[in-house]
Formats: structure tokens, C-alpha cells, sequence
């Protein structure tokens, strides 16, 4: 959740490249020697359309270590990763412009054969604590109008982009959602309260969210990668090349 995806997205637009956004779920078939053939026309397919980018997102669910699965890797697993990797050996070999990005959350359990071929190993680490107050402005402005419904914010963003240390992307922006909907819960709830009798509506107005509901929120969504931050920076120490 650091944004490795719209950093992908960026450079083959910088670059004006065809963009081939790849997960395994593309490339991974139950039927017999169709991954390879996948993975085949894939790369075809970009020389076709040369100058392009092939993203391949979530790396390590394809290309995990080999031989270390439990139960021993199926045979089609084993031939979708060589044909993988003899495609890429193709593209260092000829004079087509396709350059081959990859992101993973967990690179240290990518096999050794594909980090040799990916020569640049960059850490997209987690935000800083200034990154981290301009996404939440982004995310909850001091006043933002959607659908003709005005919600309103009273918010310290040094104090919360200081508060949210360890928080990526991704968790920061589910934060400000989760604040953004104590207002329209509320207004639900006085409805749900509402006797069937009475003809006066509740008034409906979003409360204005403070910086007290926004700890609220945090205390409850707990960062998803702290935990492996210590992991990362080592991973990065060991195999890093920029």
C-alpha cells in the first residue's frame, strides 16, 4: 500500500510505453502448459507493441523459491517460472524495447534466478511524516462538497501526519474513510431511532470531524506493515542495487 502500482503506471507514461499490468491471477492457469504459453504471448505481445512495460504485480505469488513448497511444487508452477525467466534472458539478448518492472511485498521469498535478472531492487518505503499530513488533507480537505452533501473538517494535520507513523498509503486513506463515515453513521442511527409516528424528520446534517474522531478511527485500524518495516530495510541493506 505504498503506491508501487501508480509508480509503475508513472513511468510508462513518462515514457510513453504500452503498459501491460500483469497479476498472477493473468498468467496462471489450472490447465496443463497454458501458463507458459501465457507468459509466451505476453512478451510477444509487447515486442509487438514496442516500446512497452510489463508490470508484473504481486511477484512473489509467481515466482516464489523453487523447491520450497510443502508437498512439493506442481510441474506446471515449475515450467511457468523457467519460461518466465527465459523470456526475460530474450529481452536482455535482442534490441526490443520492453523493459519488465515487478513490485512484491515480500522479496525475500522471491527465487534467486529472478532478483539476478532484475538488476534494480528499490525499497518504496512507507510514507514520511510530511507525506503522510498532505495525504490526509488530500483525503479529508477542511471542506469538500460531493453530490451536493457538504462535509466539514476541524482537523491538527501536523498532529495526525505525526500520529500516523508506521501507516501506509493504503491504511492512511482507509483511516480517512472510516472518519468520513462517523458523520453518515450517525445520521443513520437517528433514523433507525426515528418512531414510525411521528411525522418530523431529524434533521440531516454531517457533524463536523474532529481531530478527537480521527484518533477514534486510528485506534481501531491498526497499521498493516509495521510489523515488517525492520524486515524491508533489512532486505534492502542485503540485496538493494540502484
Amino acid at each position: 500500500g505504498t503506491g508501487k502500482t501508480l509508480l509503475a503506471k508513472a513511468v510508462a507514461t513518462e515514457c510513453n510505453t504500452t503498459f501491460f499490468n500483469i497479476s498472477a491471477s493473468t498468467i496462471v492457469s489450472k490447465w496443463r502448459g497454458d501458463s507458459e504459453k501465457l507468459v509466451r504471448v505476453l512478451f510477444e505481445l509487447a515486442r509487438y507493441h514496442a516500446p512497452s512495460t510489463i508490470f508484473l504485480d504481486e511477484l512473489d505469488s509467481v515466482m516464489s523459491q523453487r523447491g520450497t513448497i510443502s508437498g512439493g511444487e506442481h510441474e506446471g508452477s515449475r515450467r511457468m517460472k523457467t519460461e518466465l525467466l527465459v523470456q526475460m534472458d530474450g529481452l536482455a539478448r535482442s534490441d526490443d524495447l520492453v523493459f519488465v518492472l515487478a513490485a512484491s511485498n515480500l522479496p525475500w521469498e522471491l527465487d534467486s534466478a529472478m532478483l539476478r535478472r532484475l538488476e534494480k531492487r528499490i525499497l518504496v518505503d512507507l510514507p514520511s511524516k510530511e507525506a503522510r499530513r498532505v495525504m490526509i488533507q488530500h483525503w479529508l480537505p477542511p471542506l469538500s462538497n460531493s453530490g451536493g452533501v457538504e462535509l466539514r473538517t476541524d482537523l491538527e494535520y501536523s498532529l495526525l501526519g505525526q500520529e500516523t507513523d508506521g501507516y501506509s498509503g493504503s491504511d492512511i486513506k482507509l483511516v480517512c474513510k472510516e472518519a468520513a463515515m462517523r458523520p453518515v453513521r450517525k445520521i443513520f442511527d437517528a433514523l433507525e431511532n426515528h418512531q414510525p409516528g411521528n411525522s418530523n424528520l431529524p434533521t440531516i446534517r454531517l457533524d463536523t470531524i474532529t481531530t478527537a474522531d480521527f484518533l477514534d478511527v486510528m485506534a481501531h485500524t491498526k497499521p498493516s506493515a509495521k510489523n515488517l518495516s525492520q524486515k524491508y530495510t533489512a532486505w534492502q541493506r542485503e540485496f538493494e542495487s540502484v
